[in-house]
C-alpha cells in the first residue's frame, strides 16, 4: 500500500461519504494542513458538515465491525475502507480501487482510525460558489478547444490545404509530431501521463525516461530536444495553416532535421542502449513528413532559396526560446503542486 497523496484523500472521502465537494476546495484545504493527519482531516471534515470521531482500536480485530466508508491509519500513509466483506477489504488509495485480505489490513493498520456521518445539508463551505468556478472553468476548457478546432477548420477550408493530398498527410504529421513532442515536454516535467507511459512502454519499459535523462536529451545543456521538436510541429503547423504558400521553406527545414533523426537512433541503440518509444516515433514522423513534402513536389521549389525561410528560421528560433524560459517555471510549479 502506497502513501496516498494529501490532495487527493479528502476529496475522495467526501466522495463516499456523498457529501458536495470540489476538487479545488479540497486541494487547497488539505494542503494548507501544517502535515497531514486524522485529527487536521477530521478539523476539515467538520467543516463540510460532517460529524466524526477519531478512535484508536486496541484490538485490532474489532476493525472488521466498523462501518464504512472510514479512513484507516497505516505506517505507509491513509487509506479509505470502502467495505469490508467477509475476508476482504475495499479500499481507495490515491483514487484507486485496490483490495487486500482482512488479515494483511489488520496487521498493517496501526488501529487509528477516523469514523466519520453526513450530517443533513452537509457540503463544503460556499460550495454553490465553488461549483460555479468549477463549471465555469470546464465551460472555459471547452470552449478553447471549440475555438481551436472552428479555427483549423476555418484556415484549412479556406487556404485550400484539402485540395492537396500532400498538404493534408503534412497537416495529419504535424499534429501527431505535436502530440508526441507534447508527451516528451511533460515527461520532462516530470508530469504523469498515462497515455505517455503507455506509448513509451512499447519498446522498451522505462527507456523514455532513461533517455531523457542522459546529456544527450539537451543540445549543449542548452534547450532540451523536446523542446526543439514541439517548437518544430508548432511553428510548422501554424504556418502551414496560415502561410501555405511558404511550404517549401517548411520542407527545407524538414530536409535539414533528418541528420539529427540518425544521429539519436546512433545514440539509443549503441550509446545509451536504450530506446525512446517517443522519441523513435518522433524521427520516423520527421522523415514521412520528409517523403510526403518529396511525394508532394515542394522539395522541387526550394531552388532558389525562399526568401521565407529567414523569418520561419526566425520564428522557429523565437518560439524556442521563449519556451526555453517558461520551462524552469513550469517544472516548478509542477513540483509545488507535487509536494
Amino acid at each position: 500500500m502506497g502513501k496516498q497523496r494529501q490532495h487527493d484523500i479528502l476529496g475522495d472521502f467526501l466522495q463516499c461519504l456523498g457529501v458536495p465537494h470540489t476538487p479545488g476546495w479540497t486541494a487547497g484545504a488539505v494542503a494548507a494542513m501544517p502535515f497531514p493527519s486524522l485529527f487536521g482531516l477530521s478539523k476539515l471534515l467538520q467543516q463540510c458538515g460532517v460529524s466524526t470521531c477519531g478512535a484508536h482500536l486496541n484490538d485490532k480485530n474489532e476493525l472488521a465491525q466498523l462501518s464504512c466508508p472510514f479512513i484507516a491509519h497505516t505506517p505507509a500513509g491513509f487509506m479509505i475502507v470502502t467495505e469490508i466483506s467477509g475476508s476482504t477489504v475495499s479500499y481507495l488509495t490515491q483514487g484507486a480501487a485496490e483490495t487486500i485480505s482482512l488479515q494483511d489490513f489488520i496487521d498493517a493498520s496501526d488501529g487509528n482510525v477516523l469514523l466519520a456521518r453526513p450530517l443533513p445539508g452537509a457540503a463544503e463551505p460556499d460550495y454553490s460558489h465553488n461549483h460555479m468556478l468549477q463549471v465555469a472553468g470546464v465551460i472555459k476548457k471547452i470552449a478553447l478547444r471549440v475555438c481551436i478546432i472552428a479555427l483549423f477548420g476555418y484556415l484549412f477550408i479556406t487556404n485550400g490545404i484539402w485540395k492537396d493530398v500532400s498538404a493534408i498527410l503534412v497537416t495529419l504529421l504535424d499534429i501527431g509530431g505535436l502530440w508526441l513532442t507534447w508527451m516528451l515536454l511533460q515527461k520532462s516535467l516530470r508530469i504523469h501521463n498515462s497515455a505517455a507511459d503507455r506509448v513509451c512502454g512499447i519498446l522498451q519499459a522505462g527507456g523514455c525516461d532513461d533517455i531523457l535523462k542522459t546529456g544527450a536529451s539537451t543540445f549543449f545543456g542548452i534547450v532540451s530536444w523536446s523542446e526543439v521538436g514541439f517548437t518544430y510541429f508548432s511553428v510548422s503547423l501554424l504556418t502551414l495553416l496560415i502561410f501555405p504558400q511558404h511550404i517549401p521553406a517548411i520542407a527545407l527545414c524538414t530536409a535539414c532535421c533528418l541528420p539529427f533523426t540518425i544521429w539519436s537512433i546512433w545514440y539509443q541503440k549503441f550509446r545509451a542502449k536504450a530506446w525512446c518509444t517517443l522519441c523513435v516515433s518522433v524521427q520516423c514522423t520527421l522523415w514521412l513528413l520528409f517523403f510526403c513534402y518529396l511525394g508532394g513536389g515542394w522539395l522541387s521549389h526550394i531552388f532558389p532559396l525562399p526568401v521565407a525561410v529567414i523569418p520561419l528560421g526566425l520564428t522557429y528560433l523565437t518560439v524556442l526560446l521563449v519556451l526555453n524560459r517558461l520551462m524552469p517555471k513550469l517544472e516548478n510549479k509542477n513540483t509545488d503542486d507535487n509536494n
